[in-house]
């Protein structure tokens, strides 16, 4: 779909890209010929993650940094740093998170904030800190913030800290977008439906009847695959999308549809069946 130089002459930074999403995208920004930089906060992970990448095109520079975005004084030296290294940076994709289902009233203080203080906190520090090194530099470049299906118009039950927060990494990406254009600054947004990855499929499928009841309600009957949201990554990241800014696109599945108020009926009973239904209520006429 892309060539190797799509992204050629862009260094990328991907937070929390020694990991699932993260990493599958850090691969595919690799692969179309961007230089790119990791961060998180498990060493281990990231060394190995580097190897994987770099074993995908061998002529671009791929580093890794220890950083907690929690941190703003942190991710402001990271940058200092990339820019030292690469010496420059074009590109920020905001992925590192948490999530965990809870009945919300028995969220405590501690589980909300840590959850918010990583996707809203994290995701303003390492833009805020790209953001006016671009300004500074009198540079373009583009911001990607990956956020949620439910956070724009319905929330979501049992993962209220992920909804306020991605919630407000949304409208982080729709304020900035209109400011920071004049900069040259293009931000947007992907929020993907489920994508199963090692780590946060875990804790949010207890087992596999749970997980059979959430592919049930997914309209395409599938979950997506990595390789589908990262080429929607590349593209908004490159240069064939230079007038697109503010934008959240859904990649889903058709899943977030489900709200439609008859809906239900599609998971109700087989498709012929519920046809001869239809019928027989018309001819009642």
């Amino acid at each position: 779909m892309f060539k190797e130089d799509t992204l050629s002459n862009k260094t990328i930074l991907v937070t929390g890209g020694g990991s699932g999403l993260g990493l599958s995208m850090a691969k595919g920004f690799a692969r179309t010929g961007a230089n790119v930089a990791i961060c998180g906060r498990t060493e281990e992970k990231l060394l190995k993650a580097v190897e994987e990448i770099k074993a995908i095109h061998s002529s671009v520079n791929v580093r890794s940094y220890i950083c907690d975005v929690r941190d703003h004084d942190a991710v402001s030296e990271m940058i200092t740093k990339m820019v030292s290294d690469f010496g420059s940076i074009e590109g920020l994709v905001n992925n590192a998170a948490g999530n965990f289902l809870s009945a919300s009233e028995d969220l405590s203080p501690g589980g909300f904030k840590a959850v918010v203080d990583i996707v809203l906190q994290g995701s303003f520090n390492c833009t805020h800190a790209f953001g006016n090194y671009l300004i500074a530099q009198k540079k373009e470049g583009s911001i990607l913030n990956i956020v949620t299906t439910y956070a724009e118009n319905t929330g979501c039950a049992f993962v209220l800290p992920s909804a306020c927060a991605k919630s407000g990494v949304l409208t982080m990406t729709k304020s900035l977008a209109y400011e920071w254009a004049e900069y040259g600054i293009r931000v947007n947004a992907i929020a993907p439906g489920p994508f199963p990855t090692e780590g946060a499929w875990q804790r949010l499928m207890p087992d596999k009847s749970f997980e059979q009841m959430y592919l049930d309600k997914i309209p395409m009957k599938r979950y997506g695959e990595h390789k589908e949201l990262v080429n929607l990554a590349i593209f908004l990241m490159s240069d064939l999308a230079p007038y697109l800014t503010g934008e959240s696109v859904v990649i889903d599945g058709g899943e977030r549809l489900q709200a439609g108020q008859f809906n239900f009926l599609n998971n109700l009973m087989p498709r012929e069946q519920l046809k001869q239904a239809f019928k027989m209520l018309k001819s009642k006429k």
